[in-house]
């Protein structure tokens, strides 16, 4: 594609110079950091309430101190989390150029506005995916110093993987789902509708996912692959998968031809 070279470059240049996606990079880090704090408390609450972790009214329903409920939490995490902090990535890269004005520079540009876009979601996407990458390899760090600290029974390396993988998966599809963020943040010329987007759409998977048409929604297909609905959850098919790819791949397409055939007078 004419100019995507170039056009991945200065993205990428742009990406690591800013604050924001390092700022998301570090808030999703939190994630591991509060499981290992919950396994802590369920551990021992009467100690977790001694140092200050755990009011003396409170209670923890999380479950047990072991490794399967460590994995789910970081599952949940990623599923949910990252549904809102890859948005917020997602709508800085599209939207920061007609809060910053420098859209018509940037389309002035001898590199084709496909090529800017298609640039864009490979940035973002390939940022997203190195967080997520952290954020396991994190996660599986704090599990095995809570580990050798004050114990984390169930530990299995199939139990494990099969939860990681799980939330890798829910990571990859959630990713793949902002190229709708990406395009309502060209329509709305800025941040806000893209998150807006984001918002709604998280909103009305939960209720889909109650409903019982979870596995049929886009959205709410995440969620299920990683495990966070429960063990009676629907059971996502291929069809709900190929549901995934191919509205991600519409998003996309929305985005291109909005970009190409918008005036871009921001």
């Amino acid at each position: 594609m004419n100019g995507f070279a170039a056009a991945f470059s200065v993205e990428l240049l742009k990406a690591r110079r800013s604050r924001v996606p390092w700022a998301i990079a570090a808030g999703f880090s939190l994630f591991p950091i509060v499981g290992g704090l919950f396994m802590l408390i369920l551990k021992d609450p009467e100690r977790a309430r001694q140092l200050g972790l755990l009011g003396a009214k409170a209670q923890l329903a999380a479950g047990t101190a072991d490794w399967p409920t460590f994995v789910g939490l970081i599952s949940q995490a990623v599923a949910i989390g990252g549904a809102m902090l890859f948005a917020f990535l997602f709508a800085w890269l599209f939207g920061r150029e007609f809060a910053d004005r420098t859209v018509r520079d940037l389309v002035a540009c001898p590199t084709s506005r496909s090529a800017i876009v298609i640039a864009k979601v490979a940035v973002g996407s390939a940022w997203s995916l190195a967080i997520v990458g952290w954020v396991l390899a994190f996660a599986l760090a704090i599990g095995f110093a809570i580990d050798g600290l004050v114990g984390l029974p169930g530990w299995s390396g199939d139990v494990v993987l099969h939860g990681l993988a799980g939330a890798a998966a829910a990571a990859v599809m959630t990713i793949a789902l902002q190229s709708f963020t990406a395009f309502f943040a060209g329509v709305g010329r800025g941040y806000l509708l893209g998150l807006a987007w984001a918002v709604f759409a998280v909103f009305l998977a939960q209720i889909l996912a109650v409903l019982g048409w979870g596995a049929w929604f886009p959205w709410s297909v995440p969620a299920l692959v990683s495990g966070m609905a429960g063990p009676d959850a629907e059971v996502v098919s291929v069809g709900g998968v190929a549901i995934v790819a191919v509205t991600a791949l519409l998003g996309l397409v929305a985005t291109v031809v909005w970009w190409k055939r918008a005036d871009q007078t921001g």
